[in-house]
């Protein structure tokens, strides 16, 4: 039975990553690793991969409905509901922020210097968390080989769905060939969406974005590059959001903290003000509520089960090895010159030599080092 946690320090915990969670979703789950597993001891390392694999094979933000997990497994209902409120508020205040300004005065605050440090920083915050998942997650040599496999086939842009279900099928299909005897089958609950009530506060066209929004929220798989893709296609082909407004929505989503998915309510707010903003934000996050609550009860069953343990281990190699693809890609894009490497250098020995330093330390380090480096 997992040791609960007080509610308050679920909530002062994800409210920080919720303000400080720059770097996409790949650097939020490293940041919860050091916050949960090492500084705070939560979990195990074991348990935070199971939670991590599990996140991956649903829809939706991964950082978010990893949060979720962690609040449920900690704090029951209350703890789902904080920690995940709790991580994407601050994400949907600052961003309502900039799409009260943006709506204004057709521009953006200049975050760019601030932005230039804080993207390698994040780098060695994300590598400094892969190395003992790593570690944790190859525990034989036919995983060790499944993962070198995910990684080279990621890093060639194979759908990363394909890569996790495909690694947990042969990782079953192992395991009968050595078991030689079958396992009765567990029935998994079907995900239900339930449907939503519609009041008098729902004109016509937030109707229209509450079930755009909750319709992606409840099937997108992938980084919010697919989020914008997705976004093009329901609102810019069909008028109600220009392509400008959306590129400007994907630059709001890069230099915030927290989830990418807040920039719904940059969109919903220029579609339709504060109400758009609103209910865009609800619909596109309630699916992640529902799917991790049916989830999270089933992954200590799926560690007792043999071939599901087996499916687990194969998902949690090929996760963290998506994880070092993506880190990997992120390093040629933001790692370019001195100046770079030099903040991501100085931010990985304090990763690796202060290992219990608050990940808001880093951030800020990085963010001061690329303001003051940007101007030579």
């Amino acid at each position: 039975m997992p040791v609960k946690v007080n509610i308050k320090e679920i909530i002062q915990l994800f409210l920080k990553l919720g303000f400080i969670g720059f770097g996409g979703p790949v650097a939020h789950i490293a940041m919860m690793q050091q916050e949960v597993v090492i500084k705070r001891n939560w979990m195990s390392e074991q348990h935070f991969l199971d939670l991590l694999g599990a996140t991956n094979l649903i829809p939706g933000p991964n950082s978010t409905e990893m949060a979720i997990h962690i609040g449920y497994d900690k704090g029951g209902w209350r703890g789902l509901l904080a920690a995940g409120l709790c991580f994407i508020l601050p994400a949907v205040f600052i961003t309502g922020i900039l799409a009260f300004f943006y709506h204004q005065y057709g521009k953006l605050p200049l975050l760019q210097p601030f932005i230039y440090g804080i993207k390698p920083a994040i780098i060695a915050i994300i590598i400094g968390a892969v190395f003992p998942l790593a570690r944790k997650s190859v525990k034989s040599t036919f995983l060790a080989i499944m993962g070198i496999v995910v990684l080279v086939l990621s890093l060639f842009s194979m759908n990363e769905i394909f890569l996790m279900f495909g690694a947990g099928v042969l990782a079953i299909l192992l395991f009968y060939v050595k078991s030689r005897r079958t396992n009765s089958l567990q029935s998994i609950a079907a995900f239900v969406l339930l449907q939503i009530g519609i009041t008098n506060f729902f004109s016509e066209s937030n109707l229209r974005l509450f079930w755009i929004f909750l319709k992606i929220g409840a099937i997108l798989y992938g980084s919010g590059y697919v989020l914008f893709a997705f976004l093009d296609t329901e609102l810019v082909s069909t008028g109600l959001l220009t392509r400008q407004q959306l590129m400007d929505a994907i630059a709001v989503g890069q230099f915030t903290p927290g989830p990418v998915f807040s920039s719904v309510t940059f969109i919903g707010y220029q579609i339709n003000g504060v109400s758009g903003a609103v209910l865009s934000t609800i619909a596109i996050f309630l699916p992640s509520f529902v799917l991790v609550a049916l989830i999270n009860p089933l992954m200590k069953r799926m560690r007792q089960s043999g071939w599901l343990s087996a499916f687990l281990d194969a998902v949690n190699v090929a996760s963290i090895a998506i994880i070092v693809a993506v880190c990997f890609q992120m390093g040629k894009e933001t790692i370019t010159d001195w100046r770079t490497i030099a903040i991501a250098m100085t931010s990985a020995f304090v990763v690796f030599r202060f290992k219990k330093i608050n990940s808001a330390f880093i951030v800020l380090g990085g963010a001061i080092l690329g303001f003051v480096l940007y101007q030579f």
